[in-house]
Formats: structure tokens, sequence, C-alpha cells
């Protein structure tokens, strides 16, 4: 995409968190970026925008209390978004207007269980993701937050060890659990996701972690299988919440990712500017560009 001008547009970095959590998840990445076009809206019923309870249940309502965050990139996005952030990423770049706007995709263990429903293997994982929900959102309503909460947790710890809580933390997520049934729908909501994967052709990488539910490891290596040029990078000792746990591994795998597509951008630019360029023999733009390693690798 390009700026008003016709020349390279500055992108901005969109990044969207997991349920229970918040913004602040993206800290570290928001360091090692820099500059002032990173933004890590807090999703609704989440970090400051929990207040009210009137939450959306689709993934189309959770995007449209994102607006405000999303009219602030004003031109291209590197979209980003884990496990619950990472449903919404991918419904924004499939079937929005905004899809236009994407310049890359990120997705760890985007919560996208509708995939899982077309053959028996996958679809006794689908039904597994079904149950917690039910249990989740039974708990929630008979007014037992903290077993709501310990079973959510519990789930999505998969085969590594449960994850220790300061007691502030446990605190704010029993507040903030009210919300989970939302989003339980909201993902249960989606369909059509094979097919809206195959439409993609953003540069996107895709992220995993051995350790995690094998529910979003088997997403992750379907939608791998599904979209076209989709880069995928697996972390065997890693969790459910590696871009939290495994930031030192993972930060460095999205800016490399931002970087190359940044780079993919200029080319194609510079291949649509003119006649002259046109003449060039094919494949000798690609020939020219030398893919330097960014300077976090050095």
């Amino acid at each position: 995409m390009t700026g008003l001008d016709g020349t390279h547009a500055a992108a901005s970095v969109v990044a969207l968190h997991c349920s229970l959590g918040s913004g602040r998840q993206w800290t570290k990445l928001a360091a090692a970026l820099g500059g002032d076009r990173f933004m890590a809206p807090d999703i609704s019923g989440y970090g400051v925008a929990a207040c009210g309870r009137d939450w959306p249940r689709t993934l189309d309502g959770e995007i449209a209390r994102l607006e405000p965050w999303l009219a602030k990139a004003d031109g291209p996005v590197h979209l980003i978004g884990h496990s619950y952030g990472g449903a919404i990423a991918f419904r924004l770049a499939t079937a929005t207007p905004y899809a236009q706007y994407i310049r890359s995709l990120t997705l760890i263990e985007p919560v996208l269980p509708t995939l899982l429903r077309d053959t028996p293997a996958d679809a006794r994982l689908y039904d597994r993701f079904a149950r917690i929900a039910q249990i989740v959102s039974r708990d929630i309503v008979d007014g037992a937050v903290m077993e709501a909460v310990e079973a959510f947790t519990a789930f999505w710890a998969g085969s590594g060890p449960r994850e220790q809580f300061s007691p502030s933390g446990r605190l704010r997520m029993i507040e903030q659990a009210d919300k989970l049934p939302c989003d339980f729908s909201a993902a249960l909501d989606l369909n059509g996701v094979a097919e809206a994967a195959r439409t993609l052709k953003v540069p996107t990488l895709l992220i995993s972690g051995g350790l995690s539910p094998y529910v979003t490891q088997r997403i992750v290596a379907k939608l791998a299988a599904l979209i076209d040029g989709a880069e995928l990078r697996h972390l065997p000792a890693a969790g459910h919440m590696l871009p939290v746990t495994h930031a030192d591994r993972v930060n460095p795998e999205i800016l490399r990712h931002i970087w190359r597509a940044e780079e993919l951008a200029k080319l194609e630019l510079a291949a649509d500017a003119g006649p002259a360029e046109a003449a060039q023999p094919a494949g000798s733009a690609r020939r020219h560009l030398v893919f330097r390693r960014p300077s976090f690798w050095e």
C-alpha cells in the first residue's frame, strides 16, 4: 500500500491479546519495535475495556468495538493476534473492509475451533473445546467463578505445568471472568474458517507451542496447510502463553516477519512504479533485493 503521494506508506502494528489478558501482554514487543505506531488495545471485557456487561458475542462485534483503535492506524497495518485475539485478527484479515489495509498477519495459536469439525479425528478436538466452553460458562452462570477460572487455566496449560499466578493476577482474572462465555460463544460462532483461510494473500506467520493444548496446535497446523505461503514456527518447549513466557523467542520471529513484509511491499511498489521497471526481465526486481537481517539479530 502506498501513501497519498505514491510513496511507501508507513505502517502501524496492532497486537490483540488473549482472553483474561490485556494489551500489557505486548510490553516487550512494543519495546522491541520502538516508535509510536504500535497499538495494543484492550479487547472488550478486559483491561480498561472491562466496564459494562453488554459485551459482543461474535467476532464481528469485537471488531466493531475496536474500530476507534483501528481508525488510528490511518494506513497499512501489521496485525498480530494471540489466542482469542488471534481469532479476532483472523476475522479482521479475511472478512472486513480492514482486510485491504493488512500488510502482514501473525497468528499465535488463534482460537478457531470450528476449523476442526471437518474430519472425525479433528472433530473430537472440537468436541473437547466445546465441552470446556460449556463447563466454564455454566460455572460462571452458577456463580462459581473461581471454579470457572481454575477450569479455564487448567485447559490452557495443556501438557505443561500449571501457571502460577500472583494473588493480584488471580483476583483480576476472577473479576473479568464474566466475559469468558462471550469469548467462547464468538469463537464457536465463526463458520467458513477454511474457506476464509484460503483467500488470505498477505504474508502470514503462524506460531504454536509444543506444550499447548493439542486443539490449538492442530488449528495452527491446518491453517499452515490452507494459507498460501504461510510460514510456520513451532516452539516445542513452549505453552499457550508463549508470547509472554517465550517473548525472547517469539518477538524476533514477529519482527523478522514484519521486516520481510515491509521489504516485499517496497518491492511491489517498485514493480508498479512505471514502464521502465515493467520492461525489466521477469524476476529481476527480486534478484536485486538484498535481505539484511534486522539489527536485533546482530
